[in-house]
């Protein structure tokens, strides 16, 4: 399974994406057309189902865009779902110790233990009409993208431990669900909270991992100069943004 945007990260280069969170294939195809890295189908806050996972992971594909979903919750059995689909990795809300950082990498990866189950027949696999089983496995391990969410203050205590899980690809710090869990709910810029995210930032990079974040068009230069990656933006903010440079031209 190739997966541009990991080897894009893997390389030191920023891969940008955007967060969908209704269905649309549509969307997804203009998205890649647009020229964005890669597409996060949201599972956890969108009105996405499974259907819809699969149905726009074929729309990432024939585009060009590498489609990553963010399950329900952290749970092996959610994981495995949005995986089965097509996408190329995900991005797991909720990870506040290394037990659910090591359960977040078995249910991506095929391998002995109780994490992710191997069956033939999936689109993964090509509908059984890919490759010999013990490739298709060595491929998806290869290939798929484990990014998983700092987003609680159990999560920033326990960072050491979590970066100490091997395989993860990215730590994605969540500045919404931080600044709650600080109490300062959606107020991420409050210092507290915004020193916490520099700390923790700081040692992901320390340790030699790639930290995400997510980071509107003003927040992009700071963010990737941060060390981050692993960056989107929401689609409505986008769109948000566009609509207001266009219709400032006609109301300034």
């Amino acid at each position: 399974m190739k997966n541009a945007m990991k080897e894009k990260i893997a390389g030191g280069a920023a891969a940008l994406g955007v967060s969908l969170m209704f269905p649309s294939p549509q969307l997804v195809e203009m998205l890649a057309y647009a020229g964005f890295d890669w597409v996060l189908l949201d599972c956890e806050h969108g009105s996405l189902s499974l259907a819809d996972v699969e149905v726009m992971c074929m729309a990432a594909d024939a585009a060009g865009i590498t489609p990553i979903a963010r399950p329900r919750s952290n749970s092996t059995a959610d994981i495995q779902s949005v995986m089965d689909r097509g996408a190329k990795g995900v991005q797991v809300p909720h990870v506040n110790s290394r037990a659910d950082a090591e359960r977040a990498m078995a249910a991506v990866k095929f391998g002995p233990g109780a994490g992710r189950g191997l069956a033939a027949g999936t689109r993964p696999d090509r509908w059984g009409l890919g490759a010999r089983m013990p490739d298709f496995v060595t491929a998806q391990n290869a290939g798929s993208l484990v990014c998983v969410q700092i987003e609680d203050r159990e999560a920033v205590a326990n960072i050491d431990d979590i970066l100490s899980v091997e395989g993860i690809d990215v730590f994605f710090i969540g500045p919404s669900d931080l600044s709650q869990s600080l109490g300062f709910p959606g107020n991420a810029k409050a210092a507290p909270v915004a020193k916490v995210i520099d700390e923790t930032l700081a040692k992901i990079v320390a340790a030699g991992k790639v930290p995400g974040m997510p980071a509107t068009a003003d927040a992009l230069p700071d963010v990737v100069g941060k060390g981050c990656r692993y960056v989107y933006n929401h689609l409505p903010r986008i769109l948000g943004a566009g609509a207001s440079a266009y219709l400032g031209k006609v109301k300034g």
